[in-house]
């Protein structure tokens, strides 16, 4: 396989990863947590004595995908899975939180398009945490605000999504360093 047709291929396998995070995340708000409320989201612990809604790895995950899904298939790419993943929420999530979940995710998605793109030739490890840090604080304020009408979650969820974006870094080093080595372009 050609380094073009592998980017193809890992492109497309981020873009169903990027795809799947969205009714995950939904899935997991009321479904999984090791304490779920009758009336609230099913919550994990991100850090001593700090709770999140369970979708907050999804959600942290569904940021750093999208940047990959733009590195491996292009800016064109990259918004359409952001609308694609809008639609998506709104299909998936409970009645109650489609417009807490449609507003944030696009949101979210389209202010981390913004950081990513002018900083990825820069950096890929750079442009994917900085992007990643804005995207989740814009989806924590956002959908806490809408779904809840308040900030109570604010701090575990931004710890929930930044777990993920740190996960993520030694993964995007290995990535810029083989794609280097092997002299890929990066799609933009």
């Amino acid at each position: 396989m050609t380094g073009y047709g592998r980017q193809r291929l890992e492109g497309f396998a981020f873009l169903a990863g990027f795809t799947a995070c969205i009714p995950a995340a939904n899935w997991m708000i009321g479904n999984v947590g090791t304490v779920c409320p009758p009336d609230g989201p099913c919550l994990i612990p991100v850090a001593p004595g700090l709770m999140a809604p369970s979708g907050v790895l999804m959600v942290g995950l569904a940021l750093v995908l999208r940047d990959l899904v733009q590195r491996r298939l292009g800016l064109i790419w990259a918004v359409a899975a952001i609308l694609l993943g809008g639609a998506l929420s709104w299909a998936v999530a409970p009645a109650a939180l489609v417009a807490a979940s449609v507003t944030a995710f696009l949101l979210s998605e389209f202010a981390d398009l913004a950081v990513y793109t002018p900083l990825q030739r820069r950096g890929l490890v750079l442009a994917v945490v900085a992007s990643g840090l804005v995207g989740l604080v814009a989806d924590t304020v956002v959908f806490l605000e809408i779904a809840f009408g308040n900030l109570d979650f604010l701090w575990g969820q931004i710890v929930g999504k930044g777990w993920m974006i740190v996960l993520s870094v030694p993964f995007i080093a290995w990535l810029r360093r083989r794609d280097q080595r092997f002299g890929f372009e990066t799609a933009g």
